[in-house]
C-alpha cells in the first residue's frame, strides 16, 4: 500500500507540475484573471479547491510541531495547491521506515 501510495502522490505532483507549467506557457496566471469572474463555474470550482486545501491543511497543522513548519505548509498549500498537498504526503510517506504502520501518517510528529 506504501508503495501505491508513493506512486499515486508522485504521480499527481509530476502531472501537476507538468500541467501547470504548460498552461503557464498558453496563458499567464494574471492574463487569465481578467475572464476568469464571468465564469461562475469557474469561480465555483476555485472555491471548492481552497475549501479543500484547508481541510487539508488542518489536517497538516495538527500534525506538525512547530508553528513555523505549519506556517510555512499554510503558504505552500494555498499557493501551490495540490502541489504542494501531493508534496507533503510524499515527504511523509518517504519518513516512514519501512516497517511502520501506515497509521502513522494519522498521528502528530514528535518533532
Amino acid at each position: 500500500m506504501r508503495s501505491f501510495l508513493i506512486l499515486l502522490f508522485g504521480t499527481i505532483f509530476v502531472w501537476m507540475i507538468v500541467m501547470t507549467t504548460l498552461t503557464s506557457i498558453k496563458m499567464p496566471i494574471w492574463d487569465a484573471f481578467t475572464t476568469f469572474g464571468d465564469n461562475p463555474w469557474a469561480t465555483a470550482t476555485l472555491w471548492d479547491a481552497y475549501f479543500g486545501f484547508l481541510t487539508f491543511y488542518v489536517w497538516v497543522a495538527w500534525r506538525e510541531i512547530r508553528i513555523a513548519q505549519k506556517i510555512l505548509w499554510f503558504l505552500l498549500i494555498m499557493a501551490l495547491g495540490n502541489i504542494a498537498m501531493s508534496l507533503y504526503l510524499l515527504i511523509q510517506l518517504y519518513r516512514l521506515k519501512k516497517t511502520d504502520p501506515l497509521s502513522l501518517l494519522f498521528s502528530t510528529r514528535n518533532a
